[in-house]
């Protein structure tokens, strides 16, 4: 089987390429990754030279750069390329919506050209907006964006899924509650705060720290979005979580228990604007239709996080310094 996966030098895209490598022993993976600010190379390191992997740099953004990769025939595209942190989004909005929307749309207009057989989306649950204290985001909630990012998210997965109505165009799309894991870029709370509390520099942390989301490990993201590209019904949307709601302000309290630093690190910060006060899940419908459920729990899956963290200083100092973008130039012989 040949795939295509769109972000995969990105933190969830790369587990995504490791996981398939690993697991697939029939698979060949092409990944296709402009490389902007958070597609790191060295998430990759020691998968180069991988005989059933190639590398291409491109921006989905790019029509012809699309089509010429995809021309060689693939079986599935998994779409990770997206620009997805919402602090950036409140600063550069039109960035999201070129990448995250558009480049959607001439990625699947290509996958459908060159007669790819299924388009798997990767999306999130901050597409349906904030959850009052009680119940669940199903797949079927309205959706109710509030960021620029959660917004050009949501127009990425209707714009797929109308794909679907209107030209038969065999497409998934998933949406997971918050990722956590290795390679995760540091400007995410967890990867931040374990960095940040290391070095002994406080951890920001918004508003009161109420905030609830259902954190979900990124191994057992990855399970999940390979059945629903293999398994999943077309047309549909399956929730992915971890059944571990957590209040952020705990999560910043295990981490530093984790890490062994007290908790005066942390220092509250006037909250960012329409942030929305709690995300969960509804897993029901993979779990029926493809047998999927979280593997991980959180305190293991945290511990796991943490221990790679403190194992790969180097990784993250790159990373928070800006030094990682010299591996392409260094790996590949070409700058950026």
């Amino acid at each position: 089987m040949r795939i295509f996966v769109t972000g995969g030098c990105g933190f969830i895209g790369s587990n995504f390429v490791r996981f398939l490598l690993r697991e697939g022993k029939d698979v060949e993976v092409t990944n296709f990754d402009a490389l902007t600010y958070a597609g790191n190379l060295e998430n990759l390191a020691g998968v180069e030279e991988h005989p059933r992997y190639r590398f291409l740099k491109g921006s989905i953004t790019d029509r012809e750069a699309v089509d010429a990769a995809l021309r060689t025939g693939f079986d599935i595209v998994y779409n990770f390329a997206a620009e997805s942190h919402v602090d950036r989004s409140l600063y550069e909005p039109h960035v999201f919506l070129d990448t995250n929307v558009r480049g959607t749309a001439v990625l699947l207009e290509a996958a459908l050209k060159a007669k790819v057989k299924r388009f798997v989306q990767i999306s999130t649950d901050e597409v349906y907006g904030s959850l009052g204290s009680d119940g669940l985001f199903t797949e079927t909630t309205p959706l109710k964006p509030s960021s620029p990012y959660s917004a050009a998210k949501a127009a990425a997965d209707l714009w797929v899924l109308a794909y679907h109505h209107t030209f038969g165009a065999d497409v998934v799309v998933t949406r997971s509650s918050n990722n956590y894991g290795p390679f995760q870029f540091p400007e995410k709370l967890v990867p931040l705060f374990i960095s940040n509390a290391v070095d002994g520099n406080a951890l920001p942390v918004y508003g009161d720290g109420r905030q609830v989301r259902d954190w979900l490990f990124v191994e057992d993201n990855c399970r999940a979005i390979e059945l629903a590209g293999l398994r999943g019904r077309a047309g549909e949307v399956y929730n992915i979580g971890g059944r571990a709601e957590r209040e952020n302000l705990a999560v910043t309290k295990a981490i530093l228990r984790a890490v062994g630093k007290p908790e005066t690190l942390i220092q509250y910060v006037k909250d960012r604007p329409g942030h929305d006060r709690r995300y969960a899940l509804d897993i029901a419908k993979i779990e029926g239709e493809l047998g999927w459920k979280p593997a991980v729990a959180f305190e293991d899956g945290l511990k796991r996080t943490v221990e790679w963290y403190l194992g790969h200083r180097e990784w993250w100092s790159r990373v928070k310094s800006g030094a990682y973008r010299e591996y392409y130039a260094k790996h590949y012989g070409a700058a950026l």
